[in-house]
């Protein structure tokens, strides 16, 4: 009886009343006799070890394991069991986050390195690869179009006995047609869409090649220049909103240069022809050169965004799913296209639009961006190498000057398509417009010896060809590809037609004028104030870049939409920022 006495003033229920308290730990204080009398009657096999944190309730109970920590009058349990059971449950801490989320974590910080450094396999964009390349085909027959009159003068003026002022309206009535085309290529992309009004500049110039293929006298070659001068607006203003429309924003940069490269290919073909033929061969190859892209233009889509915006939604899908790859998913991005056309629709704003403020500022961005590209006298250069170094007195042949000059801008753009990703577009206009400064300062100072003073300049005669050579680079590194590129990123979509338009306008009215006035302005200022005159000019062009252009590196259109009209875009990965809780058990 006594032993059975003693069994039940030890049981839990005597031992552990169902009190709500709470007590402190106090090691200092001497253990009481009896606390090894009850770990070695309840020994922590028996109930003690199963240790489990109980649900909680209303009742005030409290858990055995609870108890036996916080009790201070258990202090030898306290120190054995409960200790090596919190030593257990951290190292099973540790053990977790080594084995699951510190790899969980490597993992998802080198996806987001990744994702930001915009490492793309050819296999994963070669979609929209061929789209760039396709359309791009254009361009080359601009480049070659801006470039022919230069092989092409000597010989033309030789059959038709052309004055200088007749040669420099064939000069100057390609960029006039260009300012035609400009203002109706808007409508023409929001009405006709982006891929057929392409096709449609591609039918123009194997017309306007042919008519200058069976010349019988200046009509003939104005009208030429005309059509082709359209064909030139239209096509210069389409291709951007192309490709910023169908190329994803981690290789939108160097996709986005393709056609200034295409177009470089063009004026280095041309040059490269013209030293061995005369104008009638140079008009058919340039009609010969027509003929691929009316294979082409089958192989790719028109825009998801312009189809989105007519109500084709299942095309559109398709369209974004051939670009992207059968195998990648497209949710996101089309429900974003969805989101961002369903607003736009629910705004239902007119052309007013454009005149708003923001909208106003954007647009003047692109307009300074065209305003300085076509100022630096950079289609006057191209249009009239030829003459320039022949009036240099450079040591070389002008031919093989103008060839190399061809070859460096074709192999710059190449440089610039690998460095706009990685360094951005501001990076590269400062490079592009220091490096003109530079060259047109060179340029200025040599003709201002060679003209202005009795300086023997003979043995700089090497000296045109290397300031032309940097000059070429620069702008083929910056302001000659970005001015286009950013025209199709940074103005929004529901004014991208109407304003490209009027950007690619003004773009072909600077061009005009350059082209027009050149030989006009050598007369009455002098060789080296003109190209000291250009150089001010970029000196401008670098302020304005310093101070107004954004950078858009890596963005998506809508991002880019959303910062520029003052809305903070935040990007991070809900993963990447995922840390380890406190585990509880």
């Amino acid at each position: 009886m006594e032993h059975s006495s003693q069994v039940t003033l030890l049981s839990k229920e005597n031992l552990y009343p169902r009190v709500n308290y709470k007590v402190v730990p106090n090691h200092s204080r001497p253990q009481p006799t009896w606390a090894t009398a009850i770990f070695q009657q309840w020994g922590p096999r028996k109930w003690n070890g199963n240790h489990q944190r109980l649900r909680t309730t209303e009742s005030p109970c409290i858990s055995a394991c609870t108890t036996a920590t916080n009790l201070s009058s258990l202090g030898d349990f306290q120190s054995n069991s409960t200790i090596n059971y919190q030593k257990k449950m951290s190292t099973l801490q540790e053990n977790l986050r080594v084995a699951e989320i510190e790899p969980l974590q490597k993992k998802e910080v080198e996806f987001v390195k990744k994702e930001e450094e915009g490492t793309y396999s050819l296999g994963q964009v070669k979609k929209q690869l061929l789209a760039a390349v396709a359309v791009s085909w254009v361009s080359m027959i601009i480049g070659y179009s801006s470039a022919y009159t230069s092989p092409a003068q000597l010989s033309l003026e030789a059959e038709f006995r052309f004055t200088g002022n007749e040669m420099s309206w064939i000069s100057s009535f390609m960029p006039l047609g260009a300012l035609v085309g400009g203002l109706c290529g808007g409508t023409l992309i929001e009405y006709l869409g982006r891929k057929w009004t392409i096709l449609l500049t591609n039918v123009l110039f194997l017309a306007a090649w042919t008519v200058n293929y069976v010349a019988q006298d200046f009509t003939y070659l104005y009208a030429s220049r005309i059509i082709s001068g359209a064909s030139v607006g239209i096509a210069s203003l389409t291709l951007p909103v192309y490709l910023a429309e169908t190329v994803q924003p981690e290789v939108r940069g160097t996709l986005g240069l393709l056609p200034t490269a295409f177009g470089n290919i063009g004026i280095l073909v041309c040059f490269l022809f013209g030293t061995v033929y005369q104008w009638q061969i140079l008009a058919l190859i340039g009609a010969i050169l027509s003929l691929p892209f009316l294979v082409l233009i089958w192989l790719i889509p028109e825009t998801p965004r312009f189809l989105m915006s007519k109500g084709k939604e299942d095309k559109s899908r398709e369209a974004l799913q051939w670009l992207r790859g059968s195998e990648t998913d497209i949710d996101k991005e089309f429900h974003e296209l969805q989101k961002y056309q369903k607003d736009s629709d629910e705004e239902n704003e007119s052309v007013m639009v454009l005149f708003s403020k923001n909208n106003l500022k954007l647009l003047a961005i692109v307009l300074g961006l065209m305003f300085f590209q076509q100022m630096s006298g950079i289609n006057a250069v191209i249009f009239y190498t030829t003459k320039i170094f022949k009036e240099s007195g450079s040591s070389l042949n002008e031919s093989i000057c103008t060839t190399i000059v061809g070859v460096v801008n074709f192999v710059s753009t190449f440089i610039a398509a690998v460095l706009i990703d990685k360094l951005g577009r501001k990076v590269l206009l400062y490079v592009s417009s220091s490096s003109m400064i530079l060259s047109l300062a060179v340029l200025g100072a040599y003709f201002y010896l060679k003209n202005e003073t009795l300086v023997d300049v003979t043995p700089f005669g090497w000296l045109p060809l290397v300031s032309f050579v940097i000059y070429v680079l620069g702008f083929s590194l910056g302001f000659g590809p970005i001015p286009w590129l950013m025209m199709g990123e940074i103005l929004p979509a529901k004014i991208r037609g109407p304003a490209a338009s009027v950007s690619t306008a003004f773009n072909w009215t600077c061009t005009f004028i350059v082209t027009k006035t050149f030989l006009l302005i050598i007369e009455a200022i002098g060789t080296h104030y003109t190209f000291w005159t250009f150089g001010v000019i970029m000196l401008v062009a670098l302020v304005f870049t310093i101070l107004f252009v954004p950078e858009t590196r890596g963005q998506s259109l809508a991002d880019i939409e959303r910062k520029l009209a003052g809305v903070k875009v935040r990007r991070m990965s809900s993963v990447a920022n995922l840390k380890p809780m406190p585990s509880t058990f």
